[in-house]
């Protein structure tokens, strides 16, 4: 007769199984790479089909998608302090206009200087194609 609690052969016996299918998608992600490595990410293929070379380029870092993922961030960041800030008026004037101004200024100081990386990476992909012609 089998416990039917919560008790440690339970637990035992669901650990085993997800250790078994952590053991299946360890192959599969092994296999998967490997045959996606030689489908699409040699660099001399080029395909008919635009959106196999856009998924090319995007699993060869060819294709960028941090520029707008920051943009987005930067204007949600932007009207989230701003909103935030006014919770302070009630409290603190002064510290409602530290928190507004302070705050902002902190995050496009971050985002320009995650935008400069993301410029110097294109310039660099511009001056590499130059280079090669």
């Amino acid at each position: 007769m089998r416990y039917s609690g919560y008790g440690f052969n339970d637990v035992a016996f669901a650990s085993s199984g997800s250790d078994v299918w952590t053991i299946i998608a360890l192959v599969v992600a092994i296999c998967g790479a490997i045959v996606g490595y030689f489908l699409f990410m040699k660099p001399e293929k080029n395909y008919p089909n635009k959106f196999v070379n856009w998924f090319r380029g995007f699993l060869n870092f060819q294709e960028m998608l941090i520029e707008p993922i920051l943009k987005v961030t930067y204007a949600f960041m932007l009207i989230f302090i701003t909103l935030t800030s006014f919770n302070l008026i009630s409290y603190s004037f002064p510290a409602f206009l530290l928190y507004l101004i302070g705050f902002n200024l902190l995050i496009r100081v971050v985002y320009e200087a995650s935008m400069m990386m993301v410029g110097i990476w294109k310039n660099t992909k511009e001056i590499n194609k130059k280079m090669k012609k």
